[in-house]
């Protein structure tokens, strides 16, 4: 990935620099679910939560959410690699580590979750594994029985998938060459909108109708708390310099406002949170509309960012 800076700016000759395109959305949205579900799962097993075993479905405290993170990192980093423009020296970027350089930081992140996940797998793993890796089902029986590693492995899944979840918001503040990204807000947004959309998938799979509802409630508090970082990430632009200002002005009134306001307020946000309320009161039956639409809405916010972030640019100096 690159990011190209540049001291004037023309509407007439490069009205906008795009150097991103639908990879970094993409991977920035597997990466927030990966996230969410590390810390939904981390989370039930750090509480105590039994294991399920052989549900064949997901259950936060279970081997599946943690093979479906395994899955969805992997496919967001493939989508991360074909947006390098120098693929043959990636490697180059575990030679170092460069404490000041989110980037830096990212690469040793997603390098180091994948452990955690596949200790996750570790308590139920496929029955093909189990026949042909010497020593993993005696592995998996003592981290299925041992209460104390089980907890041990829901906080590192916790604590890994914070790390995870708020970096794919300070991958874009950081930097400061786009208005739009030049704000603190973005590393607990992209978070909560990561945690919203693995609450939407476990409500969406899981069988069991206690974790159902749980699951709903708690996206309800994402969803709430995902829109409020949204006003206030746009109250703080518009207030801001006047480059910041129209960079917010992009969805309030520019090219990008109907993108923002039907596709992530309203589908992403508020309908799903009036579906969802009303199911978890009772009123309605749970549906598949809502958790769908929040991941569609969570998979949007990424190509806002990535895509408007690109289009607003500082004044001509």
């Amino acid at each position: 990935m690159q990011e190209l800076y540049q001291t004037a700016h023309s509407a007439m000759t490069d009205p906008a620099v795009h150097v991103w395109g639908w990879e970094v959305a993409v991977y920035l949205f597997l990466g927030g679910w990966t996230a969410g579900i590390l810390i939904l799962s981390g989370w039930a097993l750090s509480r105590g939560r039994a294991p399920r075993r052989r549900g064949g479905s997901f259950a936060l405290a279970s081997s599946y959410p943690f093979l479906l993170g395994l899955v969805a990192v992997s496919l967001g980093m493939l989508a991360l690699f074909l947006d390098l423009e120098h693929k043959l020296y990636v490697w180059r970027l575990y030679l170092t580590f460069e404490p000041w350089s989110p980037m830096s930081w990212g690469s040793w992140i997603l390098l180091l979750i994948y452990p955690v996940l596949l200790a996750g797998v570790l308590v139920d793993p496929p029955a093909p594994l189990v026949a042909n890796v010497p020593g993993l089902a005696a592995a998996s029986r003592w981290l299925f029985g041992n209460a104390r590693a089980l907890r041990a492995l829901g906080w590192t899944a916790v604590v890994s998938g914070v790390a995870l979840g708020i970096y794919t918001g300070i991958l874009l503040s950081a930097l400061g060459a786009r208005p739009l990204w030049s704000s603190a807000l973005l590393g607990p947004l992209f978070l909560v909108s990561g945690l919203s959309a693995g609450a939407a998938f476990g409500h969406l799979t899981t069988p069991d109708p206690d974790e159902r509802v749980a699951l709903a409630k708690a996206d309800n508090i994402f969803l709430v708390v995902k829109l409020a970082l949204l006003g206030l990430l746009l109250v703080g632009l518009a207030s801001s310099t006047r480059a910041h200002a129209e960079a917010a002005a992009l969805v309030l009134g520019g090219p990008y406002t109907a993108f923002f306001w039907a596709g992530i307020v309203g589908l992403g946000i508020v309908v799903p949170l009036a579906i969802q309320s009303l199911a978890v009161t009772h009123r309605v039956a749970h549906t598949p509309v809502a958790p769908v639409m929040v991941m569609l809405g969570g998979l949007a916010l990424r190509f806002l960012f990535v895509y408007a972030g690109q289009a607003s640019h500082w004044p001509r100096l």
